[in-house]
Parts: structure tokens; C-alpha cells; sequence
């Protein structure tokens, strides 16, 4: 292991708000290389090959950094991580970390960010992003890109995202306090067990959407894929619309409240509540129904 050089200059800490020392322009391998350091910045440091290169540390930044080993950024509180580089290598790499903002940065490893409490992403690229963000606390997401994988978000409470790209799977399962602005995703059985989520102007495109959650409300959004919006207590809908392949559309909903701007393929086996769509291509009310099976489907004149 390279031995550390350590600068001491006066430079203003915005973690800490006050002074840090500087590490820079350094390499560090094998493990644990920078344990329990504090008040540090690092700017282009490279943490090569071998296993927690920053652990148990507090108020730590890092600029134009490269991260290439495992679990580089385990238990570190109060960090500011912007433009740096996760390599492949770098499988969960950042756990058990609170109060973290990173910015301008691309992320190659899977499973990052677990455990954690006071999350800020802005303009971040994850291009694998499997198991990613699980059990979070007050995450905040802007212009954030997920790429492949499975099961991001899961778990997560108190989320507030606003630009959001994502093809992974199985997106925002068992998420709690949620309000989503401007996304895109394309994915399967998104939205599933949900409580007290809000999705604004977004494209959700992907089977399954919403099941077994309680208190979702969509607002401006576009419905794609099969048997959307099904098995929920509260499902609320304002000015949305629907793809033509979305069927059977709110099985076994209670307490509807769904405004659909322009038509809509099928409804099955509403429960109680209320549609009202500009079109309805059919409604097929059947021995399943349950009680009271009063929900009331009307199209505009």
C-alpha cells in the first residue's frame, strides 16, 4: 500500500464548513487503506484493486475520483461525491452511508446504495443498476439514468424524484412516501406494494403496473402495457391516458377516482369508486366481481 500524502491547506470544507485535509492526485490499494479518516478531500485519487478503501469515516468529499475495487464507501457519514467514476469492480460500493450528495457521475457496479438515510443524486448515470437503492431514507433524485438490472428502490421511504430514465425491472417495489415528476420507465411490475405514492407527467410503460399498493395517484401520466393498475385500495387517475394494449385495466380496485383523457381498451371487475373516460372499449363485469361491485363507468358526452 502507498503511504498517504497529506496537504495541508486552508480550503473550506463544504461538509463540514470548515478547514479539510487535502489528498490528491494519489493512488490506494489492498484493504482498508483509508480507514476512519475525517474531514478529508480527495481529488483524483484512484482506489485501485482490494476491499474498502474508505470505511468508517465522516465528512469526506471526493472530486475526479476513480473507484475500481470492492466496497469502496462503507459507513461514511456526511460525504459530497462529484465527477468521479465506479468502475465495474465496484459492486456495492457505497452502503450504510448517511447524508450523502453526489453529482456528475457515472456508475458501472451493481448494487449501490443500501441502507442509507439522506441521499441526493443529480445528474447521475447507472448503467447497472441491479438491486440498487435498497432500504433508502429521504432520497432525492434528479436527472438520474438507470440502466438494466432489477429491484431499484426497493424498500425506500420518503422519495422525491424529478427526471428519471429507466429500463430496469421491477421498479419501486415496496416503496413508501413517494412523489415522481418527469420520468420515464419502461420496465415490468413497477409500482408494486406500494403506499402513498404520486407520480406526475411520467411514461409508464410495463405490465402489471401499480398491484397491491394503497393510495396511488397518477397525475398528466401515460399508461402502456397489460393489466395495469389492479388490486388496489385508493387508485386515483387525473388527466391520464392509456396505450392501446393496456386491458383489464383495475381488478379488484377499491376507492377509484380515475379521470382517462381519451380512451380506454378494457376494464375489469372494479370494486367501488369511479371511471369516467372519453371512450371505453369494454367493461367486463363477471362472476369474480367482488362486493359491493358499485364502481360507477361512464364515458363523456
Amino acid at each position: 500500500m502507498e503511504e498517504k500524502q497529506l496537504l495541508k491547506e486552508s480550503t473550506t470544507h463544504p461538509v463540514s464548513k470548515g478547514e479539510c485535509t487535502l489528498i490528491k492526485d494519489q493512488s490506494f490499494g489492498g484493504e482498508r487503506p483509508l480507514f476512519a479518516i475525517h474531514d478529508t478531500r480527495l481529488e483524483n485519487v484512484t482506489i485501485t484493486e482490494g476491499e474498502s478503501g474508505i470505511k468508517c469515516c465522516q465528512r469526506i468529499e471526493a472530486d475526479r475520483c476513480r473507484f475500481i475495487g470492492k466496497y469502496p464507501w462503507w459507513h461514511v457519514d456526511g460525504s459530497l461525491i462529484t465527477n468521479c467514476y465506479f468502475e465495474v469492480g465496484s459492486r456495492s460500493a457505497i452502503w450504510y452511508s448517511n447524508d450523502m450528495v453526489m453529482r456528475d457521475c457515472i456508475i458501472d457496479g451493481p448494487k449501490f446504495f443500501r441502507e442509507m438515510r439522506g441521499l441526493t443524486l443529480e445528474n447521475v448515470n447507472i448503467t447497472d443498476a441491479d438491486e440498487t437503492f435498497w432500504r433508502v431514507s429521504d432520497l432525492k433524485v434528479r436527472n438520474v439514468k438507470l440502466h438494466d438490472g432489477t429491484y431499484p428502490f426497493m424498500f425506500c421511504e420518503n422519495v422525491d424524484v424529478d427526471g428519471l430514465e429507466s429500463d430496469s425491472k421491477y421498479v419501486f417495489q415496496y416503496v413508501r412516501n413517494a412523489v415522481v415528476r418527469n420520468a420515464k420507465i419502461v420496465t415490468k411490475d413497477a409500482f408494486w406494494e406500494t403506499e402513498n405514492v404520486t407520480i406526475y407527467d411520467s411514461l409508464l410503460d410495463g405490465e402489471y403496473l401499480g398491484w397491491h399498493s394503497k393510495n396511488l395517484r397518477l397525475v398528466r401520466c401515460h399508461i402502456a402495457g397489460e393489466q395495469p393498475l389492479c388490486y388496489i385500495d385508493g387508485v386515483t387517475l387525473e388527466d391520464c391516458t392509456f396505450d392501446a394494449a393496456s386491458d383489464r385495466a383495475f381488478e379488484d380496485c377499491t376507492d377509484i377516482h380515475a379521470e382517462i383523457r381519451g380512451g380506454i381498451t378494457n376494464i375489469k371487475n372494479p370494486i367501488s369508486g369511479s371511471i369516467v373516460a372519453d371512450s371505453i372499449g369494454s367493461v367486463t363485469i363477471d362472476e369474480n366481481v367482488k362486493q359491493p361491485a358499485n364502481c360507477q363507468i361512464t364515458t363523456r358526452s
